[in-house]
Formats: C-alpha cells, sequence, structure tokens
C-alpha cells in the first residue's frame, strides 16, 4: 500500500476487535442455493480458507466469477475501511456465497477489524500528499457498524437504503 509497516496498529494494536468464525453450509436444496447473499465486509481485511467445495464468487465488471479453491491458499478480501483509508484505491470486494447440491461446504474466515471507537478517513498518503480531495468523510467505526447491523435486523424496504460504505462518500 506504499504505507510504513504497521500502520494499522494504531487502529488495532491489541487485535481485541478480530474474529474468526468457522462455516459449514449445507447442500443446496432445488428451491435454494443461497449461501451468503452479495455483501462488502465491513471491516480492514479478510482472510478466507476455504476447502475444495467451492461456491465462493466475486463481482467483476457486472459478472459473477467463481474463486476456484486452490489447495494450500489463503483469499484476501478488502474490506470496506481500507477503501476508506487508500481514499477509494483500493475497493472492497463484492462477493457472496453459493451453495452447491449434494456437498456441504466449509470455511474459516478471520475479519481483522479496527477498534470500534477509531475515526475512519482517508489517510493523508492518498489525498492531501499526492493533491487529491478526500472522497470519503470521517466516521467512527462503531456508528458504522452499527448501521451495517441495522440492514441485516431491520432491513430497509427499499434497496437504494441500505447503508453501504457509499453512504460516507463525498
Amino acid at each position: 500500500m506504499g504505507l510504513p509497516p504497521g500502520f494499522l496498529k494504531e487502529y488495532n494494536g491489541d487485535r481485541s476487535f478480530d474474529f474468526i468464525a468457522a462455516l459449514r453450509y449445507s447442500p443446496a436444496t432445488a428451491e435454494e442455493n443461497n449461501g451468503v447473499s452479495e455483501h462488502e465486509d465491513g471491516n480492514c481485511i479478510t482472510f478466507v480458507l476455504q476447502d475444495g467445495v467451492g461456491g465462493l464468487e466475486v463481482l467483476k465488471d457486472g459478472a459473477w466469477v467463481p474463486v476456484d479453491p486452490v489447495e494450500g491458499s489463503i483469499i484476501v478480501n478488502i474490506g470496506d475501511v481500507i477503501q476508506v483509508l487508500t481514499n477509494g484505491k483500493m475497493k472492497s470486494a463484492t462477493h457472496r456465497v453459493v451453495r452447491k447440491p449434494a456437498v456441504h461446504r466449509h470455511s474459516l474466515v478471520f475479519f481483522f477489524n479496527v477498534h470500534g471507537d477509531r475515526w475512519v478517513e482517508p489517510l493523508p498518503e492518498y489525498t492531501e500528499k499526492i493533491g487529491e480531495a478526500p472522497r470519503y468523510r470521517r466516521f467512527l467505526y462503531s456508528e458504522y457498524q452499527q448501521l451495517r447491523m441495522r440492514n441485516k435486523t431491520h432491513p430497509p424496504s427499499r434497496p437504494e437504503d441500505v447503508v453501504h460504505i457509499t453512504h460516507y462518500a463525498i
């Protein structure tokens, strides 16, 4: 990213906001194959270990592209926080999981987060130091996470009312 090593320590020095999840997806049925709906991760970076079944897909140029399992590999997703810190130079990956018939899917996911009391805004290395205006306004991470949770617990009736990181775009 062109930044000093360890710069993220300011955002999560003791790593107490990170979490890991072991996920198991049941086989798809004739009526339903959704594992996890289309979304972006609201954190910094997500690391994914998936089994050989597959099912993870990323949205690229308007089309869903399978992320084929490669033995021994780790998938790295850029999250919304990195998108903001880099002033949009790096994009949060839109992805989903599609279940396959007759097989269970397993994955292990590690979410590198920031402390909830941290302010998030484009870094000077991506704005003033290179003569670019910020593309996002400053926000408190915990407030953004609360808005994202409200999307899930009280889904808006209109898709345009779902809060994404673009909520903070200038």
